[in-house]
């Protein structure tokens, strides 16, 4: 069984490699390999603001898991914790890969975003292993939800990215159906309501900066 140090020394290494996009490579092929994007300049623009949105939340989802696999309390929930968390990995590899194929950056707030969603996590992971996975399953609906509406605004060009963006989404949905099944309750609908209010900030913030 895992010492708390090595799941702290785990963590760190997580936030190195996320806030330094130094994965490697994903373990899943990209859903956009042979296909291409075939886009105008404002279109790639708008993309990349839409993918530079996406890659931030990646960077939140690791920063969230990594916080609530430290002091998830059963092994069951810290080994359901790491399944999806290898799986976002991928996301955040496959966001980044779009950006640089289309000459984007990662948002500058990276950092913030990461350190404040590993703060989120570790808090509730410290409440008990129900209430962090339930807000596992509020967190994965707000991201399934902001995927569909970035799916309406791909450009009609962008085969490869609608590719990523649709495995992305079910994934977010595989990720909040198991954190139900772990054990995680719906949170209250006040709750809920202000995560989007926060997700509606990250997200108009990574677009731009």
């Amino acid at each position: 069984m895992d010492s708390f140090k090595d799941r702290a020394i785990d963590a760190l290494d997580v936030g190195l490699k996320t806030l330094t996009d130094s994965f490697g490579e994903a373990k899943r092929d990209n859903p956009g390999a042979g296909l291409a994007d075939q886009l105008d300049e404002h279109e790639r623009a708008h993309l990349n603001g839409l993918m530079r949105v996406n890659h931030t939340g990646e960077v939140c989802a690791q920063g969230l898991y990594a916080g609530q696999a430290l002091f998830a309390r059963s092994p069951t929930t810290r080994a359901q914790m790491q399944h999806s968390a290898d799986e976002e990995v991928d996301h955040l590899i496959w966001c980044q890969s779009a950006l640089a194929r289309h000459r984007g950056r990662p948002s500058r707030l990276n950092p913030l975003f990461y350190g404040a969603s590993f703060a989120i996590g570790a808090g509730a992971a410290m409440v008990n292993d129900q209430t962090s996975l339930a807000f596992v399953h509020a967190t994965e609906e707000n991201v399934e939800a902001h995927l569909a509406d970035h799916l309406t605004q791909l450009p009609p060009g962008a085969a490869a990215s609608r590719a990523v963006l649709t495995q992305m989404q079910q994934d977010e949905f595989e990720h909040g159906q198991a954190a139900l099944e772990q054990g995680g309750k719906p949170l209250p609908a006040l709750v809920r309501r202000a995560m989007k209010q926060v997700a509606r900030v990250m997200t108009a913030t990574a677009y731009r900066i």
